[in-house]
C-alpha cells in the first residue's frame, strides 16, 4: 500500500461533559497537528498516489472550517463530547466528501483510505481511518 501524508494544524476551544474527563470539563482550547494519510494500492497513471498540492489544499480548507471556533457554539456539534477521537473522524469525512466530489482530482478516485491523525501533544494522539 503506497500513501502520502499532508499536515496542518487546529486550534479551537471546547468543554466536555462526564467526570472522565475531570478539570476538561471546563472550557479549553486545544491546539493540534493535523496529519491526513491518503492510501491505494497501485500508484495512478502519474506515480503518485494524490496530488499533494490538492491534498494540502484540501486538508487546509477542511481544517479552516474548525479553525479557532469554540466547538461548544458550532451547531454541528450540539450535544458532542468533541473528543481528539471525534474530531479525527470529522475530518476525515470531510475529506472523503471532497475526494468524492473530485476536489483532489480524478486520480483520487482510485484512493483506498484516509487516515487522520491529530497529534494533541508530542507524546499523546488519536487517529480514525476509514474506507474510500
Amino acid at each position: 500500500m503506497f500513501s502520502i501524508t499532508v499536515r496542518d494544524h487546529l486550534m479551537i476551544a471546547h468543554s466536555f461533559r462526564g467526570e472522565v474527563f475531570g478539570p476538561a470539563q471546563r472550557l479549553h482550547g486545544a491546539t493540534f497537528l493535523v496529519d491526513a494519510t491518503f492510501r491505494r494500492a497501485e500508484l495512478d497513471d502519474d506515480n503518485i498516489v494524490v496530488d499533494i498540492g490538492l491534498a494540502t489544499q484540501e486538508l487546509g480548507a477542511v481544517v479552516s472550517e474548525l479553525n479557532y471556533r469554540n466547538l461548544d457554539s458550532e451547531p454541528d456539534f450540539k450535544d458532542t463530547n468533541t473528543s481528539t477521537e471525534f474530531l479525527a473522524k470529522v475530518i476525515a469525512d470531510r475529506l472523503a466528501d471532497r475526494v468524492q466530489a473530485g476536489a483532489l482530482g480524478a486520480g483520487a478516485h482510485g484512493l483506498a483510505g484516509i487516515t487522520v491523525t491529530l497529534h494533541e501533544s508530542h507524546i499523546a494522539w488519536a487517529s480514525y481511518e476509514r474506507a474510500l
